[in-house]
């Protein structure tokens, strides 16, 4: 059995490659069911376990932790292990590192989203919240727009000057931002990842022709941008059965009766099986791709980093 620590499943998964493999991938018959979700010591911790296969070939399967407390120690709040098993004769084969897993297969999804649905003369991208998802989103979204500029906004401003020195190590040239308003004023493509429970983005500061996408909500309770928003945009998802389960502000959105279900006008496996198709109705329309994350996109990440370390690729 083989083990890929988080610098192996980095090395393995550059995000152009990354970003193709999930395209390619969604179009395979992957079972994914539902997550479950335990709560070990009764509080907000929790623990979700989250499977995926295809039949006969390859399952993986992922945990995660999510300790919310963690921040103010000093620790990551998410952390997970992933694990590869054979369907052949069911045993293990591998094991990797499953938060630098998340974070790629997280950002990678996010940015295939993007590149579908970001008008074509996009030109500054803005990076809302400086938790582990910041720097890999920047890059991620880089690497398939041509941005000019790229705007880390945070609410501590210690914390949004820390990525935009790290993204300086990756050669990659950003700005920190003080002012949320003027912030969305700028940017023509939003990608928003943060742990926020109340809405933080104003449906009136988003301008038309944005592209956004809502990453950090991944509870019906939590929320980054005003339900309110939905309304006035083109709703996209990663998963339209894990979005309308517990897709924070969307969901929310269809409960208050703003939008139906049927709003949702594709998830990510549409949009990359049509990548010639021009998703946006125009320039001046908003488009919000919502992210829960769903077990496939783990799988078809864990396969690229375990077929990449096989001879010749075999």
């Amino acid at each position: 059995m083989q083990f890929f620590d988080q610098a192996a499943v980095a090395q393995a998964l550059p995000y152009p490659a990354l970003i193709e493999a999930l395209a390619a991938g969604l179009q395979q018959p992957i079972q994914s069911p539902a997550r479950s979700v335990y709560a070990p010591n009764g509080d907000n911790s929790a623990v979700l376990i989250m499977p995926a296969w295809k039949v006969q070939e390859i399952m993986g399967v992922k945990l995660v932790s999510i300790w919310p407390g963690n921040s103010a120690r000093g620790l990551s709040a998410v952390s997970a292990v992933y694990v590869l098993i054979s369907c052949a004769d069911g045993t293990p084969i591998a094991v990797l590192d499953g938060t630098e897993l998340t974070l790629r297969r997280t950002a990678a999804a996010a940015a295939l989203s993007a590149r579908m649905l970001a008008r074509k003369n996009s030109q500054t991208l803005a990076i809302l919240g400086t938790g582990s998802l910041s720097v890999p989103m920047a890059i991620a979204h880089a690497s398939v727009l041509d941005c000019k500029t790229i705007l880390i906004w945070g609410r501590d401003g210690k914390k949004t000057q820390a990525v935009v020195d790290r993204l300086a190590l990756q050669g990659i040239t950003a700005h920190a931002s003080s002012d949320l308003q003027a912030t969305l004023a700028q940017a023509d493509v939003v990608s928003a990842a943060s742990t926020a429970t109340e809405p933080f983005i104003r449906s009136d500061w988003v301008r038309p022709g944005t592209h956004l996408g809502l990453i950090g909500a991944f509870t019906p309770t939590m929320a980054e941008a005003e339900p309110a928003l939905m309304p006035r945009a083109q709703v996209f998802a990663d998963s339209r059965e894990a979005v309308l389960q517990k897709g924070g502000e969307v969901l929310q959105a269809v409960q208050q009766g703003l939008i139906a279900a049927a709003d949702i006008q594709a998830e990510l496996a549409e949009l990359a099986a049509q990548p010639q198709r021009a998703w946006r109705a125009s320039d001046e329309a908003i488009t919000v791709f919502k992210s829960v994350g769903f077990a496939s996109l783990d799988l078809i990440a864990a396969e690229l980093v375990f077929n990449a370390a096989r001879p010749s690729g075999k």
